[in-house]
């Protein structure tokens, strides 16, 4: 496992962006946004091992955002989760490394994932179960800003806030862009975290890619003595790393051709 976060995102990114090209998946945009808050959740805060996935004490990771299962499962091979074998099974007609996650049939993957706005409830759910059962662990939830425009997120969140689940950690990749425009232009989301304020949460903004900052505000969130949930609303760039992709709606969608693959991966190795 590569331990440090920085070199650890680069080699999720390279081997994505392989994977990608290979399969003809996409999502890879809002893969690279997310990136690099996975390497820090995974070589610095959630200490989860292939020994301790049924451990009820253990911190409990959810990727919301399923779409970005390509980047996931890279994740989880870089983690030591599963076999880095396991990635040349991505997208392959009777496997299990659908291009949406599923619960059950890989290890580390803690739900099931395909609509959008469930992530929350399903975190709150587990949060407040752990409070009920006395079990230790905290819930770390990762979704898209696109997917906040459904209203399950906000009664997840009152719900979050009613029963003080500081065990609980919503982390919004706030990337700007989603399937069809920008936030701004499809649904107006306003002051996100003003409006998570507003339900409740204790809410807190961060740069996405800065992984000093990322590890300092995980490493104490609802263990700081606070009562209320957390949400983070970790400010990023789609297609970070690559700059033909930054900022750009369409590789929302795209996957690379061999020649955009090659520009990728001598940007990423520099």
């Amino acid at each position: 496992m590569i331990g440090d976060p920085k070199e650890f995102a680069r080699a999720v990114r390279m081997h994505v962006a392989k994977t990608l090209m290979r399969t003809r998946d996409s999502h890879i945009g809002g893969g690279y946004s997310s990136a690099d808050i996975l390497a820090v959740l995974y070589t610095k805060i959630l200490g989860l091992t292939p020994e301790n996935l049924d451990d009820p004490n253990r911190n409990v990771f959810l990727l919301s955002k399923g779409h970005i299962a390509a980047t996931f499962y890279t994740t989880l091979a870089y983690a030591g989760l599963i076999p880095m074998e396991d990635l040349e099974l991505h997208v392959v007609d009777g496997e299990n490394y659908a291009g949406h996650t599923r619960k059950f049939v890989v290890p580390g993957v803690e739900m099931s994932a395909g609509s959008l706005g469930h992530g929350a409830n399903v975190g709150t759910g587990i949060a407040y179960a752990k409070k009920l059962q006395g079990q230790g662990g905290r819930v770390f939830v990762l979704m898209g800003d696109g997917e906040c425009n459904e209203g399950s997120v906000w009664e997840a969140a009152m719900f979050a806030a009613r029963f003080s689940l500081n065990n609980l950690v919503m982390i919004v990749d706030r990337n700007r862009l989603q399937s069809y425009g920008s936030d701004q232009e499809v649904l107006n989301m306003g002051d996100m975290a003003e409006k998570f304020r507003a339900f409740g949460c204790n809410t807190v903004e961060v740069d996405g890619h800065d992984y000093a900052a990322l590890e300092a505000l995980f490493s104490h969130t609802g263990l700081d003595g606070s009562v209320q949930p957390t949400v983070v609303i970790a400010n990023t760039v789609k297609g970070k790393g690559v700059s033909f992709m930054e900022n750009r709606l369409e590789w929302h969608f795209k996957s690379p051709n061999e020649e955009q693959l090659a520009q990728a991966l001598e940007e990423l190795s520099q």
